[in-house]
């Protein structure tokens, strides 16, 4: 076996890897919160909103954190930075778990937000996008499918781990997973692709540069920013707004769930649908799509067949975008300078998240019902697609060797 045929056998090694460890720190770093805030907050004696703006700090700090982690991934490779990230989580659990004070507390979460941009989905979407070529969306949809049964996994077993432990001891217990299932195979079956090169290292900061300078990186980012914003949105509001419309809370909480779920099938019919559309036009559509869906809320008399009409398109629209977000990227600009580019993405997009539940709840206070809002999120859909159609055409028309097509390949 030649070292070309070794190298793409470790490539799907590397994936395999992410998938568990991904799962893993998503499921404790990111899901967990949740679960372990209504005990926190019967023992300590805080509010629920005081408890959660460490969250929200922690989400801020990943976002202005992610560009020097993409820069460092393209230096350096993924090893060393994602193996002290998962370290650090692993510490800064365990150290929740003795937490008396909120001070100590927030300052807690902004130390996990730095290990969130070090070992959440950007870092690994820039590992893919060095070791694969051809088959990079492949890669992608096997990791993200692994990684999107994070919530159904850990939700339920944080769940049991407080109940049966306590909520101090199943963090222990989850540090200790961290410890084992992320920082050990981060230190020892990550590493750099093999192309990562004395050369290519010098193509990074001029590579950078040039795309930087170029409306396809900026329309690419508005896109996803725009429809990072909506998803959110969508999902811290949609439950009151289906109780509000006289659904039952049963049914509102299975619908609100399901959006989740349905981007497990989107990302599955990422591969199919390629046979079909261009990457162009599948990218223009995929955020079309997800604007569209919202008009079904919109509709006079919609009942149970048009919210799950919603929420069918709109979940697979947005696991969709997942796949996008990673590889088109390193699709249009080459993977060399991939993780100083999807770094600086990844700030817009992430400042979009943490403004959106209490943007749309201001408008919503002010307004005193959801149909202004829903339009407002029409209107950014169909903003999204725009910006996604203006990618895409000026990248067709570049002809710098910076803008790279699956097509010129």
């Amino acid at each position: 076996m030649g070292q070309k045929e070794r190298d793409r056998g470790y490539a799907w090694v590397i994936v395999a890897t992410l998938a568990l460890t991904e799962t893993v720190s998503w499921g404790v770093l990111y899901y967990g919160f949740a679960v372990f805030l209504v005990p926190m907050e019967r023992e300590l004696g805080q509010s629920r909103a005081s408890i959660t703006v460490a969250f929200s700090l922690a989400l801020l700090l990943s976002g202005l954190a992610a560009p020097f982690v993409g820069r460092l991934l393209d230096h350096i490779g993924p090893r060393w930075p994602m193996t002290f990230g998962s370290l650090l989580a692993t510490l800064l659990i365990l150290a929740w778990s003795r937490i008396q004070a909120l001070p100590a507390f927030y300052a807690l979460w902004i130390g996990l937000g730095l290990a969130m941009a070090l070992v959440l989905y950007e870092p690994a979407f820039a590992t893919l996008a060095k070791w694969f070529e051809r088959r990079r969306r492949l890669a992608v949809t096997v990791l993200t499918l692994v990684g999107g049964l994070a919530s159904l996994i850990f939700t339920p077993f944080n769940t049991w781990l407080v109940s049966f432990l306590g909520w101090r001891n199943a963090l222990v217990t989850l540090a200790g997973l961290l410890f084992f299932v992320t920082v050990l195979p981060h230190a020892l079956l990550l590493r750099a692709p093999p192309n990562h090169s004395e050369s290519a290292q010098r193509e990074l900061a001029s590579g950078a540069r040039k795309a930087l300078r170029t409306p396809t990186f900026w329309a690419l980012s508005t896109a996803l920013t725009l429809a990072a914003f909506v998803t959110v949105a969508v999902n811290v509001h949609l439950l009151p707004y289906l109780q509000g419309r006289g659904f039952t809370p049963a049914f509102a909480a299975t619908a609100t769930g399901l959006v989740g779920l349905m981007q497990i099938p989107g990302r599955v019919l990422v591969a199919p649908l390629a046979r079909w559309l261009s990457d162009r036009m599948l990218t223009i559509a995929v955020f079309l799509v997800q604007g569209g869906a919202l008009l079904l809320l919109l509709l006079p008399g919609g009942g149970t067949t048009a919210v799950l009409g919603f929420v069918g398109l709109f979940g697979m629209a947005n696991g969709m975008i997942t796949i996008v977000r990673a590889v088109r990227p390193a699709e249009l600009f080459g993977s060399p300078a991939y993780g100083a580019l999807a770094g600086t993405m990844a700030l817009p997009i992430t400042l979009a998240r943490a403004a959106a539940p209490l943007s749309v709840g201001t408008l919503y206070t002010v307004l005193g019902h959801y149909e202004p809002v829903w339009w407002s999120l029409v209107l950014l859909g169909c903003v999204s697609a725009v910006a996604a159609a203006v990618a895409e055409s000026t990248a067709r028309r570049t002809r710098s060797p910076v803008l790279r097509s699956p097509e010129s390949k």
